[in-house]
């Protein structure tokens, strides 16, 4: 029940005990039942009672009716009181069906909105009961109308917060088939392109260049997507530690180095001698500063100048990202970090883009405890976006690069390896098998469980990378059947479309060691295949 709700039924008990303790000294006053009862209605406030004639017209008015709907008296009085009806339902002749209804069955209940003297509406519970002579001749109605509009937005409140979170539920699950489904065709083409890149070393071919240009592009697409579903959803955790801003920077331009060759824009960054340190998730922190530098190329005509200036200050460190691009329109600028926001972009652009990058660099630059701003002096004036960040109390040494090239790794501490690969992707099963065997692991591969199953009856690995969304059995009852199986378990590694975080605790309770996400890093991989490699989450 609603505070007003309470209130109204207080006022009206408190306004029948008056009318209680007058009716018992009744007896000694001579005052008529009839008049104690007619002061009652007139006194009450929280519901307009009044009286219609057999034709609709207002015969009587109380307190109530004057403060819900807003006329004196004498100002609505001898009125139809179709005056208090919208006219969606004047239209639909509700007034004359109402009446109708009351002299049929004797009483008519509807609730809708009315309108008040001034024009505006509020919601009402009506109720129309017939007034009867003592001889059945209908000689009126008695109307009673409650004010329920706070009821009414609560409930409406109440229903679009429902709507809305089963749609962000139904989102999410989108969300997450989306990127499985997408994941699954790019893991066997980064996986071919990468054998090849091991394969042929240092004469790889232009072409190879383009593809893999434009699969990480597009796995930067997914993954931004499904990061921007999970901030909304408050599911994203940082991993915080120590991080050389300069190094997290440097990182994010080898990432986006191939658009920037591409484009032949020039790249010029001011960063300071040492270390500036901020406690931060690197891999995040990275996310922030390769969507602002991507964005920066996407949106400068090829040959343009971009510069990234860090500078640091005793409590805060400063991130600029500068260009002479196309700038940012004055309209555009309030909402240039709003999801799906995008500027105008020329016919020739063919860097394609979901308006993500922005609102997501903004949203893990909040959670580090920083900010975002975008300046811009209007269209063709170039943009400025400026990442601010807290400084760390503690400093750490500048972590070692990856090393470009894939050291083989198969004999590492004894014997060949055994391998059990199992998807039922074909070519993501074959270039996977294949890297693999370049790297010297003995391997096998299985399309699905019963297959496998009938491997391990010959073959018994020291690790298995199952895909879950497996037919006939998922990942997880081969997972279970495999245990049933070689007793000793192989080490199980998870890989998948599925990258959420109840995905990952799922892999975990059914005893999978490391949880990978399609495409997946080989160099990740490789490092795990190790039997004394530390799981990942």
């Amino acid at each position: 029940m609603s505070e007003s709700d309470k209130a109204a039924m207080t006022t009206n008990a408190a306004t029948l005990d008056v009318a209680v303790r007058r009716l018992q000294a009744s007896e000694a006053s001579g005052e008529s039942r009839e008049e104690l009862f007619r002061l009652f209605v007139e006194s009450v406030q929280d519901y307009a009672v009044f009286m219609l004639d057999t034709r609709g017209n207002v015969a009587t008015w109380n307190v109530g009716a004057q403060r819900i709907k807003g006329y004196l008296a004498h100002e609505i009085i001898g009125s139809h009181f179709s005056r208090f009806y919208t006219e969606e339902e004047l239209r639909a002749g509700k007034c004359e069906l109402e009446l109708r209804g009351a002299a049929e069955v004797g009483r008519f209940e509807d609730e809708g909105w009315r309108v008040r003297k001034d024009g505006t509406h509020f919601w009402a519970n009506v109720v129309i009961s017939a007034v009867r002579s003592t001889d059945g001749t209908l000689i009126g109605f008695s109307k009673i109308t409650r004010d329920l509009t706070e009821r009414k937005r609560a409930e409406e409140e109440r229903t679009a917060r429902v709507a809305a979170e089963a749609a962000n539920r139904a989102k999410d699950e989108f969300l997450a088939i989306l990127g499985h489904e997408l994941r699954n065709p790019l893991a066997p083409i980064v996986t071919a392109l990468q054998l090849i890149r091991l394969r042929d070393r240092g004469q790889i071919p232009r072409e190879y260049t383009v593809i893999d240009r434009q699969v990480q592009h597009m796995m930067r697409l997914v993954d931004d997507l499904l990061d921007v579903s999970r901030i909304t959803a408050g599911k994203i955790e940082l991993r915080k530690r120590p991080v050389d801003v300069r190094e997290a920077v440097a990182k994010a331009i080898e990432t986006v180095s191939s658009l920037l060759e591409q484009r032949q824009h020039h790249l010029e960054v001011e960063a300071p001698d040492e270390p500036v340190m901020v406690d931060a998730d690197e891999s995040r922190l990275g996310q922030v500063f390769t969507n602002l530098m991507t964005n920066a190329a996407k949106y400068t005509e090829c040959g343009g100048h971009i510069q990234i200036r860090i500078s640091a200050t005793a409590a805060e460190v400063s991130i600029a990202v500068c260009d002479d691009g196309n700038g940012i329109e004055p309209q555009l600028l309030p909402r240039v970090f709003n999801l799906f926001v995008q500027g105008q972009r020329g016919s020739e652009r063919t860097e394609g883009g979901l308006g993500i990058g922005l609102p997501l660099a903004r949203s893990l630059a909040e959670l580090h405890g920083g900010s975002i701003e975008a300046q811009s002096a209007g269209a063709g004036s170039g943009s400025t976006f400026t990442v601010q960040l807290p400084l760390a109390g503690a400093s750490r040494e500048k972590p070692i690069a990856a090393l470009a090239l894939l050291p083989n790794r198969a004999g590492d501490g004894g014997a060949q390896r055994r391998i059990l690969v199992v998807d039922d992707n074909e070519d993501a099963r074959q270039m996977l098998a294949a890297i693999l065997t370049m790297q010297g692991y003995n391997v096998q591969s299985a399309s699905d469980g019963p297959e496998a199953l009938q491997i391990v009856k010959t073959f018994a690995p020291d690790v298995a990378i199952l895909d879950i969304g497996l037919p006939v059995m998922d990942g997880f009852e081969l997972a279970s059947r495999l245990r049933d199986e070689l007793g000793p378990m192989p080490r199980l590694i998870a890989l998948t479309g599925y990258g959420q975080r109840n995905d990952r605790e799922r892999s975990k309770a059914a005893g999978f060691s490391v949880h990978l996400v399609k495409p997946v890093d080989i160099e990740m991989l490789i490092d795990n295949l190790a039997l004394d490699s530390p799981a990942l989450s």
